[in-house]
């Protein structure tokens, strides 16, 4: 199966994907806030990046951004539940640098591993 990188501040949403993914067969990383993720895929690239927006240290606009102008082929799935502005705001400005996923959180099981299944094709 496919590598994914799961970028997120909150530890139960990056143990609830990690759980979800692994039981449909794949490897799973995991990264905190952006820095470390953009640190994490150039040391062991993965077959797609799923990304919060809003974390500290560097966010997902910013990591999007980052893994795009390094690896313009990296595969994204951004996610968002909002915060001050509405999640649909920042998923579109994360649409419009290269994610070519945006999911709203709490995400469903379905619409998730149908996203990634569309995004890894063989692999997935």
């Amino acid at each position: 199966m496919a590598h994914i990188l799961i970028v997120d501040d909150d530890t139960q949403v990056r143990d609830m994907l990690r759980q979800m993914l692994e039981r449909e067969g794949h490897q799973v990383s995991e990264a905190a806030d952006g820095g470390k993720a953009i640190k994490c895929y150039r040391e062991f690239p993965a077959d797609l990046v799923i990304t919060d927006i809003l974390m500290p240290e560097k966010d997902g606009l910013e990591t999007i951004l980052g893994l795009k102008r390094e690896f313009s082929d990296v595969k994204i799935i951004a996610l968002s539940g909002g915060g001050q502005v509405a999640p649909k705001n920042y998923l579109l400005m994360a649409q419009k640098l290269g994610a070519q996923r945006i999911l709203t959180k709490p995400v469903e099981r379905k619409e998730m591993l149908g996203a990634v299944r569309e995004l890894l094709g063989d692999k997935g």
